[in-house]
């Protein structure tokens, strides 16, 4: 991706004043995540989106008929020129070596970035080098967007790199028990996922003759967001994802340790302490989620069950890949990046 069209000429992160719009680019706006950014950007009341754009500086301009008069835009050729100077804030919804060539730039003109690839994921050169090799950190110093674990850092970032999908569910379950000192041993975490979290590019894989009807486990101790869960939790962790025939969604079986007599009040009182402030995450306690109560929306839903007398402890965290485990989540971040109440756009405020 060409980017030599934008001048790297730094200024002051964008904050946009109190009762004005921000100018919001999208790359990569016609992908599943792209176009559900669409969606909600559409609705966002302190939003005007300037630059909706496809991944490829190929093809002519085209409308998005399931978005007629949630926006009524056209999704034009990728150009990196018009797309810096449009914005003042862009998400990036591209392929990694894309949001990786692209994303320096940006920032050095001082346009704040919301990337939803996993380009900047990873602190650890040697595993970013080894599952995103297009990724040059140079000066950037990528924030990992898990808005309700790193709200302050959010705050001040230029460039925030958005959590995958499966990582967002398992750390949102399991980052309070680490930090409340509750976990010990072995952390498996059984993970399905809908067919939209495979992207929109059809393969064997995803067509639906070789999904419907079927449930199979893929990237088993080689999947990329294993290294990403284990970063943020500071464990090893064993990572099994499925797909499942399903539009959209995740469910999240979690299998762990806990500190021997750990009881169902201290995990309870660990998790609601957690997140008593934060909108979108919904504790149901011993009542198990389902993925049909998270879908369309940007909620997080978790429940638990406590073996005392054994020591274990079983999480279900479910969500919506395309919500809260991208471009829900995205935006959030946006407002948490801009002071704007995190829920605009997202939930009645």
């Amino acid at each position: 991706m060409d980017t030599s069209s934008i001048t790297d000429a730094a200024s002051a992160p964008t904050r946009a004043p109190a009762g004005h719009s921000v100018r919001v680019g999208i790359a990569g706006a016609s992908g599943s995540a792209g176009q559900e950014l669409l969606r909600w950007l559409a609705g966002h009341p302190r939003v005007r989106i300037t630059a909706a754009m496809s991944s490829s500086p190929d093809g002519s301009a085209r409308t998005l008929p399931a978005l007629a008069r949630i926006w009524d835009g056209v999704i034009e050729p990728f150009s990196a020129k018009k797309l810096a100077d449009q914005s003042d804030v862009v998400f990036l919804a591209l392929p990694e070596e894309a949001a990786a060539a692209i994303a320096p730039s940006l920032v050095g003109r001082g346009i704040r970035v919301i990337d939803l690839s996993g380009a900047f994921r990873l602190r650890d050169a040697a595993a970013r080098e080894k599952w995103y090799p297009a990724t040059k950190l140079g000066s950037l110093k990528p924030v990992y967007g898990l808005t309700e674990r790193n709200y302050a850092e959010i705050g001040a970032a230029q460039l925030i790199t958005n959590p995958g999908c499966y990582p967002t569910a398992a750390l949102l379950a399991l980052e309070p028990l680490a930090e409340a000192g509750l976990l010990t041993g072995d952390v498996v975490i059984d993970a399905k996922s809908g067919i939209s979290g495979a992207g929109k590019k059809p393969s064997d894989r995803t067509h639906f003759s070789e999904n419907h009807g079927s449930v199979s486990a893929y990237g088993v101790f080689g999947h990329r967001h294993q290294p990403e869960i284990e970063q943020e939790l500071g464990a090893p962790v064993t990572f099994v994802p499925h797909l499942v025939p399903l539009d959209r969604g995740i469910l999240e079986t979690i299998y762990a340790r806990v500190r021997p007599g750990t009881t169902l009040r201290e995990v309870t009182n660990a998790m609601e302490a957690a997140y008593e402030k934060a909108p979108f995450v919904r504790l149901t306690g011993e009542t198990l989620p389902e993925i049909k109560h998270a879908a369309y929306t940007n909620f997080c839903d978790i429940g638990w069950r406590v073996d005392t007398a054994g020591g274990r402890i079983l999480l279900v965290a479910v969500l919506d890949n395309l919500v809260k485990g991208a471009a829900g989540q995205a935006i959030q971040n946006m407002n948490v990046m801009l002071g704007y109440d995190e829920r605009t756009g997202l939930l009645p405020v």
